[in-house]
């Protein structure tokens, strides 16, 4: 399998790591901007084991999986398989086997199996600043525990769920025994030593040359998504949280109805401080 590590002779130039974030694959098409044509995954699978095949990559790709759907057993694993990639997948814990759509545990342990990395995105996929102590407890420190019952092994990443945090979110998963955690900040990662970890979300309408340009030396596409981003939190802020979910749920899942349940916080749901 391909590996993004590099020889201590080259330890001086070590790429930096951009992290794309993918959800839900599925053969056709689809309404919701995260679900990915199986065919368009392939097609940046290739465009990922090219650049890491590179001798010294200026910018090393890494794929990672939110939600544990079903299509990421089903179809991701065998794209990423037959390039010799592995993904980092995470896993809601309180779906898993319960919800149709979600991977069931055995699929769960079969990605273990198989060499790649499996981490937790919650219990019930619970934006983390809205939570109670005790609820934040179920999010982070239950679903890492049946999680690691299930798999046999330590689980030490912890996917952000909506990319939310805040000092007191951070604090809590650390204490639980979290050494990573990944948000949806569209960065580039220089350190092996962070712990929080930034990630490009890859919607629907990436095409294999917009993912190849992510990976050149002083692209602008990054720089425009975290302008982007940017906007995205200035407009958490304007609208208040719950406008603005309703109206992400609109842009990125037409035709659906938003689930969420307003809740009673004292938390600043765009606030990363």
């Amino acid at each position: 399998m391909l590996d993004v590590s590099i020889s201590a002779t080259h330890a001086y130039k070590e790429p930096r790591c951009l992290y794309l974030l993918y959800h839900e694959l599925r053969s056709g098409p689809s309404k919701h901007s995260y679900s990915l044509r199986t065919s368009a995954f392939a097609v940046h699978a290739d465009v990922i084991a090219e650049a890491l095949g590179n001798e010294q990559p200026e910018i090393s790709p890494a794929v990672t999986f939110d939600d544990g759907h079903a299509s990421d057993w089903e179809y991701a694993v065998p794209i990423l398989s037959a390039r010799g990639l592995r993904a980092h997948f995470f896993i809601t814990v309180g779906w898993t086997g319960k919800i149709p759509g979600y991977m069931g545990w055995p699929q769960v342990q079969s990605l273990n199996d198989a060499g790649h990395i499996v981490g937790t995105h919650g219990w019930s996929h619970a934006l983390l600043t809205h939570c109670s102590a005790k609820e934040l407890d179920r999010e982070l420190n239950a679903s890492r525990k049946l999680l690691e019952d299930k798999i046999g092994i330590a689980v030490t990443t912890m996917s952000l769920p909506g990319g939310r945090y805040n000092r007191r979110v951070l604090a809590a998963c650390q204490e639980a025994g979290y050494t990573k955690v990944y948000t949806s900040e569209p960065r580039l990662e220089t350190t092996v030593s962070a712990f929080t970890i930034g990630r490009v979300n890859v919607s629907s309408d990436r095409s294999a040359s917009w993912i190849r340009a992510l990976f050149q030396p002083q692209n602008r596409e990054l720089s425009k998504l975290q302008r982007q981003y940017s906007m995205k939190k200035a407009a958490q802020v304007f609208l208040g949280h719950w406008a603005y979910e309703k109206l992400w749920a609109a842009v990125t899942r037409p035709g659906t109805e938003t689930q969420i349940q307003p809740r009673t916080t004292h938390e600043d749901p765009a606030s990363n401080q």
